[in-house]
């Protein structure tokens, strides 16, 4: 898949198909909250492979079962891209 950053409607129509997320200081933001603490680590072990895979690596933040997820692209300008969505829609699939 090709990165390139999102224009306003590509956005608002990802928004759409993703629950909970939302635009906050620039970025796609969500916050996840699991049964435990090893739920939460174990989900962001999985996150971490496929994003490492991507070679596109999200700011996130872990307390006890929360993780809360901060994703951009650096490269192009720290602005949102068609990378983010993707690994937006990979982090709610292996949430659920």
């Amino acid at each position: 898949m090709t990165r390139y950053k999102v224009n306003a409607e590509e956005l608002t129509a990802a928004l759409a198909e993703l629950p909970g997320w939302e635009v906050k200081d620039g970025k796609l933001h969500k916050t996840y909250k699991f049964g435990s603490f090893a739920q939460a680590i174990g989900w962001m072990v999985s996150i971490a492979i496929h994003a490492d895979k991507m070679d596109h690596h999200p700011e996130w933040a872990n307390v006890y079962n929360r993780i809360r997820v901060d994703l951009v692209t650096h490269d192009l300008g720290n602005a949102i891209s068609s990378w983010d969505i993707e690994l937006a829609k990979k982090m709610d699939a292996l949430a659920a």
